[in-house]
This record gives C-alpha cells, structure tokens and sequence, in this order.
C-alpha cells in the first residue's frame, strides 16, 4: 500500500509530518504550483531539479486520496495531513526504519523483551518478530531480541505502531554472559 507513492510524493507527505500545516498565501490561481515551488525552496532533499508540476501533480493525488487537505482562510491557503494522510505517514516511516550503526560500538547490549497475549495481539507479536529481523537484531530466544546499537527510539515507535507498549521492555545492559556467539554476529571482535 506504501509503495504505490513516488518517492517525492512521499517526501512530500513526510515534509508536511515535520512541518504541520503548511500556510501559503493565495496570490494565484495556480496555488498548486506555488506549493510546490514553496517545498522546493523549503526542503533540501527534494532535488530542485523536480519538475513543479510534477510536484503538484503529486499534491492533487495526495488531496484526491484524501491524505492531505487544503482549507482556504482570509486570502491564505492551509495545507495539513488528514487523520489517513498520519497514518500513511507512520506506515512510509515504519518501511524506511533503520537502525544506525555507530562507528564505534559503546559496549552496551540493548536488549528487546515482549511477552504479548496470544489471544488477542498475535499478529502483532510476530509482525513484531519480523520487523526485528529485518532491522538486523537476533533472537537470543523467541521474545528476546539482542542488537549492539541504540534503538530505543525505534522500538517505542515500533510499541505505538503495533499498540503493544505495556507488553514490551527495553534492557540496556553492559554485559551478556557469553556474548562471544553475539559479538561474532555482529562483527564486533
């Protein structure tokens, strides 16, 4: 579903994330195009080199699939997310999570523990396990999950992504007994 979005229609809807609404004043008709020329010279990674109107063809699609709204107020336009316009922002953030690799390791575990009921939170608990995989974290057992590198950020995100805070744990510890397998894996010795 994410990935139907261009990249710079999802740059677009990521810079209105950051910013909040976005006020233009409306001195044309072709407010669209002024919009768009507004983020180019707002945001350094839309390249400039992007066509405008590609840009505010893009805008359009955000308004037609109801992820943005645009509200007209004393001569100044508003542009904002919608309720569906957040969440597609939290899905675009959830597929480009990444775990930063330090360039020097601090010495620290961060270790990821989840006890998730069954009955009602299973497919969380394992879209839980999946994302934990791909972001490069191994299993010491099925709810605990080991990476050498800060994630804490990632992991709250993750908790309020999949409503699972009060079953989730984050333990940063300076030693695992036996870590050799774990520094190995990661490459740290």
């Amino acid at each position: 579903m994410v990935g139907k979005y261009k990249n710079f229609t999802k740059d677009i809807l990521l810079y209105l994330a950051i910013t909040g609404a976005v006020l233009i004043a409306a001195t044309s008709p072709y407010f669209l195009l002024n919009l768009a020329r507004f983020i180019i010279r707002n945001r350094k990674y839309i390249k400039k080199k992007l066509d405008e109107r590609k840009i505010a063809r893009a805008l359009e699609r955000l308004r037609k699939n109801r992820l943005i709204i645009i509200t007209e107020k004393d001569g100044k336009f508003k542009v904002e997310l919608t309720e569906k316009g957040k969440r597609k922002v939290k899905e675009i953030q959830f597929e480009n999570m990444k775990i930063e690799k330090p360039k020097v390791w601090d010495g620290k575990w961060r270790v990821v523990i989840f006890d998730i009921p069954e009955k009602y939170k299973k497919r969380a608990r394992d879209a839980l396990r999946e994302k934990l995989k791909a972001l490069g974290f191994y299993p010491l057992q099925k709810s605990v999950w080991v990476i050498p590198y800060p994630c804490e950020k990632e992991i709250q995100f993750l908790c309020e992504f999949f409503n699972i805070t009060p079953y989730v744990n984050i333990i940063v510890a300076e030693n695992i007994y036996n870590d050799v397998k774990l520094k190995k894996h990661f490459g740290l010795l």
